[in-house]
């Protein structure tokens, strides 16, 4: 059982994470918008469309988000953001895990209980460590057919832990990321 929420610690964390992945596209810095508000704009099922205007930016950039916490592991969820880049030739999909994961071992993807393969991790801050992928082809097209999908994080070599992730929405979410 999963717990999903838009209560404002995870508004908070799902605005951070956005503006995170709009400084990284834009190539402002992370500290730079620290403080910085977003809003989320539209809910499409299971997912958020979160929207800001970062400094120095000609327009609004929006990201489709979803933020999950297992309820066995509370200390263990992630914050899975998908956004086209500023010159809008890519999306790309940016997964945030918790400190602590094991990091030569990736982030791992099931969808609808297929293994998909694994991402790994690009970079850690503070908040924690994220890894992220270009959205295309097949990879696209099951996230956008499937049902649910299982992102596993390793704290050890033999213990993954799965989270599952909602995909309901994720079709009409990600078809209206500006």
């Amino acid at each position: 059982m999963i717990r999903t929420s838009f209560t404002p610690r995870f508004v908070h964390r799902f605005i951070l994470s956005a503006l995170f992945t709009l400084c990284a596209v834009t190539g402002f810095s992370y500290a730079e918008h620290a403080n910085a508000q977003g809003a989320v704009k539209s809910n499409h099922g299971a997912w958020a469309m979160v929207c800001d205007t970062p400094p120095g930016a000609i327009s609004e950039q929006c990201a489709l988000m979803q933020n999950v916490v297992a309820e066995d592991r509370s200390e263990v969820g992630l914050s899975v953001v998908v956004l086209r880049t500023a010159d809008g030739k890519a999306e790309i999909m940016r997964v945030l895990a918790p400190l602590g994961v094991l990091l030569p071992n990736g982030l791992g993807l099931n969808v609808d209980g297929k293994d998909i393969g694994r991402a790994y991790f690009v970079r850690c801050f503070q908040d924690g460590c994220y890894a992220e992928v270009i959205l295309k082809g097949a990879l696209l097209e099951t996230l956008k057919t499937g049902k649910s999908a299982t992102f596993i994080v390793f704290q050890t070599p033999e213990e993954g832990i799965g989270i599952p992730v909602d995909l309901n929405g994720f079709t009409e979410g990600y078809n209206q990321i500006p």
